[in-house]
């Protein structure tokens, strides 16, 4: 069914290969363009999810979509400012595979039946994501003190998305009927 909420998802979802060809596109002022084209697709980001709620337009399609668009939006992004020598590849490469693994864990754990609720953590880090990927792409017309700042928040990311990762995995752990892995309450219990 497709709605406002869906509409934008999908408008995220068709900004995804514009966005790539904007980044490894050599013309003058693509980092403006980029910039403006990654933005405008995470305020969709922000949006879809608050508009479907507030109308009461959730949907099955958009609630399969719309992880899928963050996924692509985040990744294409990521792997592209990799591919321009503006983002570490080993880093990239932690963060994109945590995104695959959480995924596959949340496919895993809707057909037992099971539902993990977004992290906390996983909000920070698609916070410290949008802030990181546009500071990259700036990275090379930002002065000087500033010029690495897209790679400090990029660590930032990193290690939310760990915890954000361990968090969905404990989750489902728990959600499995186990309380607490066995050494803690071997140790006298939780801490």
């Amino acid at each position: 069914m497709f709605n406002l909420p869906n509409s934008l998802t999908t408008f995220r979802i068709f900004l995804v290969p514009v966005l790539v060809v904007v980044l490894l596109t050599k013309f003058e002022g693509k980092e403006i363009w980029a910039v403006a084209i990654f933005l405008v697709a995470a305020t969709t980001d922000a949006l879809d999810g608050y508009i479907a709620r507030r109308r009461g337009q959730v949907t099955a399609l958009g609630t399969l979509l719309d992880p899928v668009a963050d996924k692509l939006l985040i990744s294409a992004a990521l792997i592209s400012l990799v591919e321009e020598g503006l983002a570490p590849a080993w880093m990239v490469v932690i963060i994109v595979g945590r995104e695959l693994a959480v995924s596959g864990l949340r496919s895993l754990a809707s057909q037992r039946g099971i539902e993990i609720a977004a992290s906390v953590w996983g909000k920070f880090k698609m916070i410290s994501q949008v802030m990181a990927i546009v500071l990259l792409i700036l990275d090379r017309k930002l002065p000087l003190p500033f010029s690495r700042s897209g790679e400090m928040v990029l660590w930032v990311v990193l290690v939310l998305a760990v915890f954000s990762a361990a968090d969905y995995f404990l989750k489902f752990y728990r959600s499995l009927g186990f309380a607490e892995p066995a050494g803690r309450r071997e140790r006298g219990g939780r801490r």
